[in-house]
């Protein structure tokens, strides 16, 4: 498995979703949510977003992202009006990042739960629950970095990477859309687990944020792969026409001062032994 360049000149890439046969991610200091198709030419979709992150669609066809500082979940309607879905305030202690959304439009949401980026002392944080109404509620608690997350097993399970607790925790999703039966999916000493994919074989393929390299890990612990990356690796997705491209987003760093303005981050690619599950979420 070899990276091959499909995209250069992004500042720093998250939130890699497949959706209508390209690829879309959020750049967090250019401000925008763009795609790219097989072509490899990036089309910006939304500019002037804030600082973008988690990506995912509502059952009609409508946007929703992550706006990181706000504290937000923000939905862009069918004419490109963009308006506020949800507020976190109340739950999320530092910025919002990651979001999957299931096929109903329940979406989970994490965040650092600290101000990491002022160097503040380590805090756990709360996963949000945002229903389709844009109603909100604490989904669970205690979590070390709530990052990349998977909906899998026919909407009945939650798969969230805690990213400064090496692992990945799993939860049963009840009708209602809450969460339940906590238990440690994976355990990955020393790496830092952020944005994710799920396999057709059920292999969870991560980025780890402290390791440049994109990780393919079972459940119970066994990992499969590591791919080395150029630079810091945040976010990794499958996709393709076929389910077997694994992109990955590299950078050299998360902070402000290390990506805002430089235009260093790039968007990788590479062949997967085995494709996505079609019939489950990012």
């Amino acid at each position: 498995m070899t990276w091959q360049l499909v995209l250069d000149g992004i500042d720093f890439g998250e939130g890699p979703r497949w959706h209508g046969g390209r690829l879309w991610f959020s750049d967090f200091f250019q401000h925008t949510i763009s795609s790219v198709g097989d072509d490899g030419v990036r089309r910006i979709e939304h500019g002037d977003v804030g600082r973008p992150s988690g990506l995912g669609w509502l059952p009609d066809g409508r946007l929703l992202f992550v706006e990181m500082s706000s504290r937000t979940v923000m939905r862009i309607e069918a004419d490109g009006t963009i308006v506020q879905h949800a507020d976190l305030a109340e739950i999320a202690t530092g910025h919002c990042n990651d979001m999957v959304v299931d096929a109903v439009g329940n979406a989970y949401v994490g965040n650092f739960g600290f101000d990491m980026e002022a160097g503040d002392d380590f805090a756990t944080a709360s996963l949000a629950l945002v229903r389709p109404d844009g109603s909100v509620e604490v989904a669970a608690t205690d979590l070390m970095f709530p990052n990349g997350s998977v909906v899998v097993n026919d909407g009945t399970t939650l798969i969230v990477g805690e990213s400064f607790g090496a692992k990945f925790t799993a939860f049963d999703i009840a009708p209602d859309a809450t969460l339940s039966g906590r238990r440690t999916w994976a355990e990955i000493e020393g790496s830092a687990p952020d944005g994710c994919t799920i396999d057709a074989a059920g292999g969870i393929w991560y980025s780890d944020a402290t390791g440049s390299q994109v990780v393919r890990v079972l459940e119970g612990g066994e990992v499969t792969h590591r791919l080395p990356t150029e630079d810091n690796s945040y976010a990794c997705m499958l996709g393709g026409s076929n389910g077997g491209t694994l992109f990955a987003l590299t950078s050299a760093g998360g902070h402000p001062s290390t990506a805002a303005g430089t235009a260093t981050g790039k968007l990788w690619a590479t062949t997967a032994e085995v494709p996505r599950n079609t019939t489950d979420l990012p």
